[in-house]
């Protein structure tokens, strides 16, 4: 397919997810009162201010922290966009920003504007998300470019991607003089390593579950900072993003993080521009002459309406010299920027962040994408344009990109652009040897997502929960077929929860607890978003004060692991309804989140029809791992 009918293809599934995303927000939003905005988890009001002021960059943030209304789920997470306003204010009594953290029930929104609104002593205070279009802006501005003009690298990546231009291979190369392979990595990384340092194109890195896909990642950049200028890391995500950088740093790597500053982790804000420009020498003098701005302003705006000419063209003067100052300013500013940047040996944004206005002009020989496979096909593109050459790495078989347009997913947005690479090209690295689960907890996954050919590592092959001084089983099925677990759903809510498995789940590890030898980090996993609201409200406070749990999403719970994992499946229902369970790759996700134990609870009757689940089910019966969940009722 030629380059511009590839793109114009990609936008037209863009418009069409677009259209989704707005419609099902506007659902939500349109005509709504704030009460019923408030009831949806879309609003805060009234809200009490904790806390103004300014922070890097002169942005002025707002903490906020709900009073009413706590019990409410909400829709709130961090970097979101939304809009703070007083009620019933005039139409200009509102200010737009972006959440930095969110903690319970307590906000800080860093804000667009210049300064703090006036009016936030003026009134009650409410806050509400809005739709943020800025991704989708970038995205189509970037498949317009390469849906209108003809990029050669561009061509030629389309060419390989899709199949319709071979890959030389890179022991085909004479050139291909392998690196000295680290002793910190097995030999699956070390290959990955030297087939990034010796790629002419691009190059795939597979990395499944426990594999150390990111060490990998950053031995590779450090060899490649010996002999390229500056790499650009990029990831769908900024928590991704900021994962890199912290390791870059770590490893001794000058990294430099582009981004906005509400999205990015307080532990990185170092080594973003805002903080190193705030610490350089030069920085005073640009206080100096922003302050000289605002006092000509100042100064200016003393003349009112009823002036003559000679104070008109001294407020003229004034204003042009504060404007002066303002150019004199940024470009200092822009030459900071510029002298950290030429310095720097990689830079780490998000996929929409490789369109930054820092680095918008810049070029880099070698472009890493990590996570590659939850990625937007058209955010890809951005950072690529970029590139001389290419390094895809992650995992088809974990969390895919969030489709919301069901007519897109069915046309072919769901499919990144690691999926159609892992089909064509010859420079894939599949990394085996994984290091966190031990062996039956990998052996399923193992088995269905990725042919057999993991191992895993000595070091965790056989590990496990010591309780009452004999190890536990490492992976447990609780079937609750026949209990009458019944599924659940609240009112105006389209997620299910099921407390009859949790009070599976509390006996169990209450009775792991009270037995167990050892201190365990807990995770408490299930897929729909109404039982992890369920099991937060009922787990108690001494519970969790006094043991190390999270409970939370899968989504939530990607890169991070636990020694113990329960995962409530939720669904029970007489129809043999399973939703979205039917999202293998996510099941994967949590089923690859244990170390030492993995237990599973659901009801065999509504999933033992689906092939995967009946898949695992067998596999559960054929190594023991199968129970019932009778076991622990009664008393």
């Amino acid at each position: 397919m030629q380059q511009q009918a590839y793109f114009l293809s990609l936008k037209k599934l863009l418009t069409q997810e677009k259209s989704a995303d707005l419609e099902q927000y506007n659902a939500l939003i349109s005509h709504a009162s704030t009460k019923e905005k408030i009831a949806k988890g879309l609003c805060w009001e009234p809200l009490v201010i904790k806390e103004t002021g300014y922070g890097l960059g002169d942005y002025p943030f707002v903490v906020v922290e709900r009073v009413k209304n706590k019990e409410i789920t909400h829709q709130f997470s961090g970097g979101k966009l939304v809009r703070l306003y007083l009620s019933g204010g005039a139409p200009e009594d509102k200010s737009n920003g972006t959440i930095h953290f969110l903690s319970g029930n307590t906000m800080k929104i860093i804000l667009t504007a210049n300064d703090l609104p006036y009016w936030l002593s003026s009134g009650r205070i409410g806050v509400e998300l809005l739709f943020d279009d800025k991704s989708y802006e970038v995205m189509d501005d970037v498949l317009d470019l390469l849906s209108q003009k003809q990029h050669p690298i561009v061509s030629h990546f389309i060419d390989l991607i899709n199949g319709t231009k071979p890959q030389i291979k890179l022991s085909d190369l004479e050139s291909n003089e392998s690196y000295s392979p680290s002793s910190k990595l097995n030999h699956s990384q070390n290959e990955a390593v030297n087939a990034i340092i010796h790629n002419q194109d691009i190059c795939v890195v597979h990395g499944p579950p426990g594999t150390g896909k990111t060490t990998t990642l950053v031995e590779a950049i450090i060899q490649l900072t010996e002999i390229e200028k500056r790499i650009l890391v990029c990831a769908p995500s900024n928590a991704a993003a900021d994962l890199l950088t912290e390791k870059l740093d770590v490893a001794g790597i000058n990294v430099i993080r582009i981004g906005n500053l509400s999205r990015i982790d307080q532990a990185i804000v170092s080594h973003t521009v805002e903080y190193k420009l705030a610490e350089s020498d030069g920085n005073k003098l640009i206080k100096q002459i922003k302050k000289q701005s605002d006092e000509y302003r100042r100064m200016a705006l003393k003349y009112n309406s009823k002036f003559g000419k000679d104070e008109r063209t001294q407020r003229n003067l004034l204003l042009k010299e504060a404007k002066n100052c303002v150019k004199d300013a940024v470009d200092l500013e822009n030459t900071a920027i510029e002298l950290m940047l030429e310095k720097a040996q990689v830079v780490t944004c998000t996929l929409v962040g490789a369109n930054h206005r820092h680095i918008e002009k810049l070029k880099f020989e070698t472009v890493i994408i990590d996570e590659a496979a939850q990625a937007l096909e058209p955010a890809t593109w951005i950072p690529i344009l970029k590139a001389q050459k290419l390094v895809l790495a992650g995992d088809p078989f974990q969390l895919p990109p969030t489709v919301k347009s069901d007519e897109a997913r069915k046309n072919g947005l769901e499919i990144t652009l690691m999926e159609k690479a892992l089909k064509n090209l010859r420079n894939v690295n599949l990394l085996k040897v994984q290091y966190r689960m031990n062996e039956q907890i990998m052996g399923f996954s193992n088995q269905y997502f990725y042919k057999g050919k993991l191992e895993a590592d000595a070091t965790v092959k056989h590990h496990g929960l010591m309780i009452n001084g004999t190890f536990s089983a490492q992976l447990e099925l609780i079937d609750t077929a026949g209990c009458g677990f019944e599924e659940k759903t609240k009112e105006g809510s389209r997620s299910y929860f099921n407390p009859d498995e949790w009070q599976i789940i509390q006996k169990h590890l209450n009775n792991l607890l009270f037995n167990s030898n050892e201190k365990i980090s807990i995770g408490v996993i299930s897929p729909y978003k109404e039982q992890v609201e369920f099991i937060r409200e009922n787990m108690g406070d001494n519970l969790l004060a006094s043991h190390d749990i999270t409970i939370n999403t899968i989504d939530s719970f990607q890169g991070q692991e636990r020694d113990l994992i329960y995962i409530s499946l939720v669904r029970s229902n007489e129809k043999s309804e399973i939703g979205f369970l039917r999202d293998y790759r996510r099941m994967n996700v949590a089923m690859t989140r244990a170390k030492k134990k993995l237990v599973v609870l659901g009801d065999s009757a509504t999933f033992g029809s689906d092939a995967f689940y009946g898949s695992f089910l067998q596999y559960c019966e054929t190594i023991g791992a199968y129970r019932s969940a009778w076991e622990w009722m009664g008393d």
